[in-house]
């Protein structure tokens, strides 16, 4: 099978695979589409020259792809093709760039918890998820009460909805078969980096977290807190031979 597909004849939009392949070694991590890196700084006022540099070296077209969330410790960077929701070509021609304007300034770009990140968390991505019987007809109430819209390319009634700022977690719908008591219905969903994936499972069952399925692993496995409250930790790995 191919590592790369043309999905609009323009884009070159990469399976997961391919995608992390393509910039785990300089320190990015693919996540939910995205590449996500990390840049330790000093202060707020450093920040604001990693995020100036990385605006510089995505090129002409770094607002169709590139966010940078600053803050007096660390800059967040997230590639993605705004029009597409998926990581392509061009993204990982900027995450090289970006790493090398980076590096340029003495720094590093991290997607994992290294020195170079400052022993901060690594990158990661929150998703919220809601079961229901009938996804059509829920999702209108929630894409209206929290100000969402449709995920790029996505705006069919049981498609994720996302924030337009993309500062809140994307909601996605899990059909259900039929009513379940007892059980919570909305449940998080945090991606990590797939080299995190273990450290994330070992730190949260040593807070009393319970493993309540490994059946998907490496893609995703099932804890609950000691009231059965449910989380899955996911990661990109076997995806694409899952079909998923």
């Amino acid at each position: 099978m191919s590592d790369e597909c043309d999905a609009d004849g323009a884009a070159g939009v990469l399976t997961r695979t391919a995608a992390s392949h393509a910039v785990e070694q300089i320190g990015w991590r693919y996540l939910l589409g995205n590449l996500n890196s990390s840049v330790a700084v000093s202060s707020l006022a450093h920040a604001v020259i990693v995020a100036g540099a990385a605006a510089s070296a995505g090129g002409a077209d770094a607002g169709e792809h590139l966010r940078v969330d600053i803050g007096p410790d660390r800059v967040e960077l997230t590639l993605q093709s705004r029009y597409l929701a998926a990581a392509t070509t061009r993204d990982v021609e900027m995450a090289h760039a970006i790493t090398d304007a980076v590096r340029g300034l003495g720094l590093e770009t991290a997607g994992t918890t290294t020195a170079a990140s400052g022993g901060a968390r690594p990158v990661q991505l929150l998703e919220l998820a809601i079961d229901a019987i009938d996804i059509a007809a829920v999702r209108p109430f929630w894409k209206a009460v929290m100000a969402y819209e449709d995920e790029p390319g996505h705006d069919g009634p049981e498609d994720a909805i996302v924030d337009p700022t993309r500062h809140g977690p994307t909601i996605w719908f899990q059909q259900m078969g039929r009513p379940r008591l007892q059980r919570n219905r909305i449940h998080f969903d945090i991606t990590v980096p797939h080299d995190e994936a273990d450290s994330r499972l070992a730190a949260a069952l040593g807070a009393g977290g319970t493993l309540l399925s490994d059946a998907a692993a490496r893609s995703f496995w099932v804890l609950a807190d000691a009231e059965g409250n449910e989380v899955c930790v996911c990661t990109w790995l076997d995806r694409d031979e899952r079909g998923w």
